[in-house]
């Protein structure tokens, strides 16, 4: 399920859909790389205090869902269902098994489409309220990463 990067062309010599996508910094810097699915960019957040998944559908210029076509919101719809069970997943292997999955495309702060996957528990920081603006984001260990990325990427089908 790899993707094709900026520039990779089709097999008919047009450019790929995703020619011209772009990360926005705010997102590469909150997050890390976990897989390319075949819409989005899957990106482990960078914050241990919660198992945490955001997708990032790789078309340039999005900033909100009705702009998606419509086999592109099915496909995305499909990816937060299967980021669901890889957060559940992360938590599982972490030892902390969730209790709630929350799903969000918010985008006040940073327009460029993306959904978070959450997990959440109830005795988490944050609950029963949402996890944005709660407190400083907690760095993982790198032990804690590659359990979670691993755990993840199984989850999704791709090879640990």
């Amino acid at each position: 399920m790899a993707a094709r990067i900026d520039g990779d062309e089709g097999a008919d010599g047009q450019n790929s859909p995703t020619l011209s996508f772009h990360l926005d910094s705010r997102l590469a810097a909150t997050s890390r790389p976990l897989a390319d699915l075949p819409l989005c960019q899957a990106r482990l957040q960078s914050d241990a205090r919660w198992p945490w998944i955001v997708l990032v559908p790789r078309r340039p210029g999005l900033t909100e869902l009705d702009q998606l076509s419509a086999e592109d919101l099915s496909r995305l719809m499909a990816e937060v269902v299967a980021a669901g069970r890889a957060v559940r997943a992360m938590a599982t292997a972490a030892g902390r098994p969730v209790d709630k999955l929350n799903v969000g495309a918010l985008g006040n702060i940073v327009a460029q489409l993306h959904v978070h996957v959450v997990g959440r528990r109830t005795d988490d920081p944050a609950w029963p309220g949402p996890v944005w603006g709660q407190g400083e984001a907690e760095a993982h260990t790198p032990e804690t990463r590659a359990l979670l990325l691993t755990a993840a990427r199984v989850a999704l089908g791709f090879a640990a």
